[in-house]
């Protein structure tokens, strides 16, 4: 394959994954509360006036719920601290829910966007990834049918922000397609096109992981993919009656004598 699907990123979850608000790409000052709004579109107050009582608290979050829905918010995070817990009964009321807690801060969410919750759950780490059980990803978000072939990649990161501070896994696997018509879901994409992938390894709006699998890939066409892929062979496990995957580059054929 020549080419590779890219999709436009749009979506308040990854693949397999789930991102938390990775940096404050916009202050609000118009609403109510005050609150950083993410690039997911989703909205994370920290700040809650210090003598402000449940009845007062719960007018005040009405108020600015409504501001964030007209708006176009997607979600609600209320980083409530342990002197303010008070505040997490008057917004129960308004549907928000216990997301995790660290110390002396409570997380709640709400999601106000359009559809079916799709905010992430809380872990202790984070794994995404592109391919393998994204195969029934890929199908769901662009309407691409494929099959998994080989893993390409594994990514780590600890203390990532997307991941609320916890550490962060990504693997990236190799799919063939089997079908090219894209019919993508439009709750999770802006957009989603074919492109050539020599197109993608050299442009610079994309990230700088697309870019580098981009030409990993095309390494794998010219020099083979036995040069990139990292094989998965299913071994027992020490607990009985189960088995874990192994992923590793494959061994040289020994001839028995």
């Amino acid at each position: 394959m020549s080419a590779v699907l890219c999709r436009a990123l749009s979506k308040f979850i990854s693949v397999g994954s789930v991102r938390f608000s990775s940096g404050c790409e916009q202050r609000l000052r118009g609403s109510l509360l005050s609150g950083d709004v993410d690039r997911f579109g989703g909205v994370t107050v920290r700040d809650f006036p210090p003598q402000i009582k449940e009845d007062e608290f719960k007018d005040l979050l009405r108020e600015s719920l409504g501001q964030w829905r007209s708006e176009g918010r997607v979600a609600v995070w209320l980083l409530v601290p342990i002197t303010q817990s008070r505040l997490a009964a008057a917004a129960a009321c308004h549907g928000f829910s216990f997301h995790h807690a660290r110390r002396d801060v409570a997380v709640l969410s709400l999601w106000v966007g359009p559809g079916p919750d799709r905010l992430p759950a809380f872990a202790t780490h984070q794994v995404g990834v592109a391919g393998d059980t994204a195969v029934r990803e890929v199908f769901e978000e662009t309407g691409v049918r494929s099959e998994f072939r080989s893993l390409l990649s594994i990514r780590q990161q600890h203390k990532h922000p997307g991941a609320f501070g916890m550490s962060d896994m990504y693997l990236i696997c190799r799919l063939r397609p089997l079908s090219y018509d894209i019919n993508f879901c439009t709750h999770e994409c802006l957009r989603c096109d074919w492109l050539d992938l020599a197109e993608l390894a050299r442009t610079t709006e994309t990230t700088p992981i697309t870019s580098r699998i981009a030409k990993l890939l095309l390494h794998g066409l010219e020099k083979g993919f036995h040069n990139i892929d990292l094989c998965v062979e299913e071994l027992p496990a020490v607990c009985s009656a189960m088995f874990y995957q192994l992923y590793h580059r494959p061994l040289p054929e020994v001839k028995e004598t």
